[in-house]
């Protein structure tokens, strides 16, 4: 298993992914990029990852379809799946949670509170 986890940022929306990618590099992490549910799946079946920061709401396949295709991956069974969505009701983190994921941030969030949260979800110092 690498030393340095490897996160996936699944998410449309340019200005996010940017954000989250310059945070998630800054704390030391390997960062790599979908931009939407296609690219995700691509990207889940070429390298394992700790960490999947998944948007729900995308323009080909959603994040909910993304996550349940992920869990049926046996390379990606030890991934952490973490939704980030505007998406705030309570059916649709519910839903979140029945396709597989570990946790569901709603949008806003805070980026502080987001590094800590993956930091205890996979154990690290980094």
């Amino acid at each position: 298993m690498p030393t340095t986890p490897h996160i996936l940022i699944v998410d449309d929306e340019p200005n996010i992914v940017m954000s989250l990618e310059f945070l998630m590099r800054k704390n030391g992490y390997r960062v790599s990029i979908a931009r939407n549910g296609t690219e995700a799946l691509d990207a889940l079946k070429q390298s394992p990852f700790e960490v999947v920061l998944l948007d729900v709401m995308m323009p080909d396949v959603d994040g909910y379809e993304v996550c349940r295709q992920l869990r049926q991956l046996p390379e990606q069974r030890h991934a952490r799946v973490i939704f980030l969505s505007a998406k705030s009701k309570e059916a649709d983190i519910q839903k979140g949670y029945e396709a597989g994921a570990d946790l569901y941030i709603p949008k806003p969030f805070s980026t502080r509170q987001l590094m800590t949260t993956i930091k205890e979800l996979i154990g690290t110092n980094v």
